[in-house]
């Protein structure tokens, strides 16, 4: 399928929110198609190399479909709200004239396993505990108490979203192939990143 496609400094996974506010005329330009088209959706994929404004960047070929709920157009902008769903891979680039897009295929859903709960609630408190020690010295972009889904499937993305970690540890959770390997994942880098936390703080 193709897709308009939108190169970012952060990783969108599936069940986590993204908010844009827009204004470069070629973005403009890609939403006005959505909205026009009805086809609601792009897709986000992490910045490898450069800038998220100007164009000229290098790109990783694993993203996110975004769904657009929401948009609201001021006098030069466009804010956007969307909610990341399913995962893709890149094929091939297309070119960039009128903006960024890409031929992709659609990744497997991950399937939850109801064995896995125990592993689930590890994971969460891993990850509530890390945005503490996060909050102790700076202002992490989610509380320690946010509200996850009931669904154990999307509680498990969005623990994998909210985790203080590196952009570069989020675009391997995205390449997970199992719940039980995102999970696994998730927590091991939460782990090392509250470590790191701790040692910027007594350093």
């Amino acid at each position: 399928m193709e897709l308009p496609m939108f190169p970012l400094g952060t990783v969108l996974l599936p069940h986590l929110p993204l908010a844009l506010r827009l204004f470069e005329p070629r973005y403009l330009d890609m939403v006005t198609d959505l909205v026009d088209s009805g086809e609601l959706v792009f897709g986000v994929v992490l910045i490898e190399r450069g800038q998220e404004v100007g164009g000229g960047d290098e790109r990783f070929d694993v993203g996110t479909l975004a769904h657009v709920v929401d948009a609201a157009r001021g006098a030069t902008t466009i804010g956007i709200t969307a909610v990341g769903t399913d995962r893709f891979v890149v094929e091939r680039w297309l070119e960039d004239d009128p903006y960024p897009r890409a031929e992709v295929r659609l990744l497997e859903p991950l399937r939850w396993d109801p064995g896995l709960a125990p592993l689930r609630e590890r994971v969460e408190e891993v990850v509530r505990r890390s945005l503490a020690v996060a909050s102790e010295y700076a202002e992490p972009p989610f509380d320690p108490d946010v509200v996850l889904s009931d669904d154990p499937l999307e509680a498990s993305w969005q623990l994998a979203g909210i985790s203080p970690v590196p952009e570069l540890d989020q675009l391997g959770f995205l390449q997970a192939e199992s719940v039980e390997q995102l999970l696994t994942l998730v927590h091991d880098a939460t782990v090392e990143a509250t470590g790191a936390w701790r040692m910027g703080w007594t350093g």
